[in-house]
């Protein structure tokens, strides 16, 4: 395999983030599931069980949402310290060399219309 197909594919810790995200949203999807079953099992009699069903599920969302979020945070910062080594320089207006622009605002390939040629439209 080349180099270029070996450095498409995800590293070790992006793919840790991708699963802990996939399982943030599964969990998250399984919250209704969660809430409709307690409804059911409190219905039946097992309040105390129905309540424990529907807060541990929200629980176990909420917790692997958080996991996801600061395994993504972390790897997030590792791509920003592994891309610093890049220089970027923000340009000001006179290090544009391709771009000649009038100093006084007055184009050379711009129709300029008088208040009488043009109307206002509500």
């Amino acid at each position: 395999m080349t180099g270029w197909y070996s450095e498409r594919r995800p590293s070790r810790s992006a793919r840790a983030v991708l699963a802990l995200t996939l399982l943030a949203l599964l969990l998250m999807a399984a919250v209704p599931v969660a809430l409709l079953a307690a409804v059911v099992m409190m219905m039946v009699g097992h309040v105390v069980g129905g309540l424990a069903v529907f807060g541990g599920s929200v629980l176990a969302a909420v917790l692997a949402v958080a996991v996801a979020g600061m395994a993504g945070m972390q790897h997030l910062r590792k791509l920003l310290f592994r891309a610093s080594s890049f220089r970027v320089v923000q340009l000001d207006g006179t290090q544009y060399a391709d771009v000649a622009e009038p100093n006084d605002g007055n184009y050379t390939d711009a129709l300029q219309l008088d208040r009488s040629e043009y109307t206002e439209v509500r």
